[in-house]
């Protein structure tokens, strides 16, 4: 069972929330960063991406970068863009997209649950980014993106979020650029944070980390021996019960053939696939089955019964890792996705358009594929496996900036 507490956040004031609240730092380049900041002046981008207001060509992971850092947060503090609650609080933030509409929890996670395994990882980190988010996280002595996560859904806590989101009105509420409606209602009450406290430490097993595995890694290097009650020991997080999350696929556009024809690359699918001509662009509908755009047409790939993984096996039976195992790796030469050339990963969120267009100009192959479950995800977890390299796109993105929590 997990702890997730309550905490004395920094907020921005409503009026400013909007102009605050920033997309993650790993979104955006350096150009789309500065040009954010220029229409947003008390953007936390100043803050996660202090390159914004460097010199061109200083490196982000200087140690001027890092000061920077410092400087901007301590100027947003200055202004009154972020502002101390008298009280710890929760927070129900809720995130529009479409027809898509997910409510979660922010709130306080503990680093001695990441390292006991209850804040559960399904994908690897790479040290140089585990120490560039822990550098900036003592920089500036805060948490300044939430580390997203899933728990499985229990009765209790989805009656308490009703019991606040019914019939009152956000604090927070606006909608972004990019046309994400974003909402939060602060929770001071006692009782209630009290409930939601108790629920998560009797009922709530284990948080699953959908997003921010090298933001997780960081607050628990940072946080690593904290005593009870001192605040390095816990770091920001939003906790979405797993009903209400949404993924989408990351798609694959391979340049290049491999020394295959189109028509000799056909072939040899066809030992483990079924190909249908398709008339037009079609996401698949079913796991274990793959839209493929090749010279100009597109395919509906079947995966055929005896090419089939073990069910059994939550890593294997995943279709990032079937494309993997049964197309990537055999014949087009891609034997670590993390490491090659020639593969783009595109996110599901950007539709089929991309990878057409990628093939038409450059040539090669693309794969649509379908998306992982959070169901499978969880599971991975739970077996302490990892997943391939990018095997989910979670949208929509948490906007950071609209709660901090510091130590």
């Amino acid at each position: 069972m997990v702890d997730f507490v309550a905490f004395r956040a920094l907020r921005p004031p409503k009026s400013k929330a909007a102009e605050v609240a920033a997309v993650p730092y790993d979104v955006v380049n350096t150009a789309e960063a500065k040009a954010l900041v220029a229409r947003r002046p008390l953007s936390l981008l100043h803050v996660t991406r202090p390159d914004v207001d460097l010199p061109e060509g200083v490196d982000m992971h200087s140690e001027a970068a890092y000061a920077q850092a410092k400087v901007a947060f301590d100027n947003l503090l200055e202004q009154g863009a972020l502002v101390r609650d008298e009280m710890p609080g929760l927070f129900v933030y809720a995130q529009t997209m479409g027809d898509h509409h997910q409510v979660g929890i922010v709130g306080a996670a503990s680093a001695a649950d990441y390292e006991a395994g209850r804040i559960k990882k399904h994908e690897f980190t790479r040290p140089d980014k585990e120490d560039d988010r822990t550098r900036h996280v003592q920089a500036v002595r805060a948490h300044l993106g939430p580390v997203f996560t899933a728990f499985r859904a229990v009765e209790s806590i989805d009656t308490l979020i009703k019991t606040i989101v019914i019939g009152a009105a956000p604090e927070v509420d606006f909608i972004a650029e990019d046309g994400i409606r974003h909402a939060l209602w602060p929770v001071f009450n006692p009782d209630l944070i009290k409930a939601f406290e108790v629920a998560f430490k009797t009922e709530v097993a284990a948080l699953y980390i959908a997003d921010g595995h090298h933001r997780a890694a960081a607050a628990a290097r940072v946080g690593k021996g904290a005593a009870p009650g001192d605040p390095r020991g816990r770091f920001l997080t939003v906790a979405f019960p797993d009903s209400a999350l949404k993924i989408l696929p990351y798609n694959r556009v391979v340049h290049g053939l491999n020394g295959h024809t189109p028509e000799g690359l056909l072939d040899a699918l066809e030992i483990d696939w079924d190909l249908e001509p398709l008339l037009d662009a079609a996401e698949p509908t079913q796991p274990l089955s793959v839209s493929m755009y090749l010279d100009g047409q597109w395919y509906g790939l079947t995966l055929k019964d005896a090419a089939k993984p073990d069910p059994a096996d939550p890593v294997a039976r995943l279709d990032v890792s079937v494309v993997q195992s049964r197309i990537l790796s055999p014949l087009l030469g891609i034997s670590d996705p993390r490491t090659a050339k020639n593969i783009s990963f595109v996110g599901g969120i950007r539709g089929l358009a991309p990878l057409q267009t990628g093939v038409d100009e450059d040539g090669g192959v693309a794969f649509a594929l379908h998306p992982t479950s959070l169901q499978d995800l969880m599971d991975i977890a739970d077996a302490g496996e990892v997943m391939p390299p990018k095997s989910t796109w979670f949208e929509p993105k948490l906007r950071s900036g609209l709660v901090i929590s510091t130590f």
